[in-house]
């Protein structure tokens, strides 16, 4: 069973999100892979995908902001 194994970057409350809401978050699964919580635009970007990129029906483009990504930075792996 997979599970999440530590939280990349700062949690939402130290970012400044206290509201509950547009709190992106990313975690790092036991399995190695990476889980997002972000805003889904699927519908918004799904056509602006370069020709080389590819989406199955069964996912999503998320977005996140950048700040997310940047502190998170530091805790993903190079390898």
């Amino acid at each position: 069973m997979v599970r999440i194994a530590r939280r990349l970057g700062d949690s939402p409350r130290q970012r400044g999100c206290a509201t509950g809401e547009t709190c992106p978050d990313l975690f790092e699964l036991s399995d190695g892979s990476f889980a997002v919580i972000g805003t889904d635009r699927t519908a918004e970007l799904d056509g602006l995908l370069p020709p080389d990129a590819a989406r199955a029906d069964y996912e999503r483009i998320v977005v996140i902001s950048r700040d997310t990504l940047l502190r998170a930075k530091k805790d993903i792996p190079d390898e």
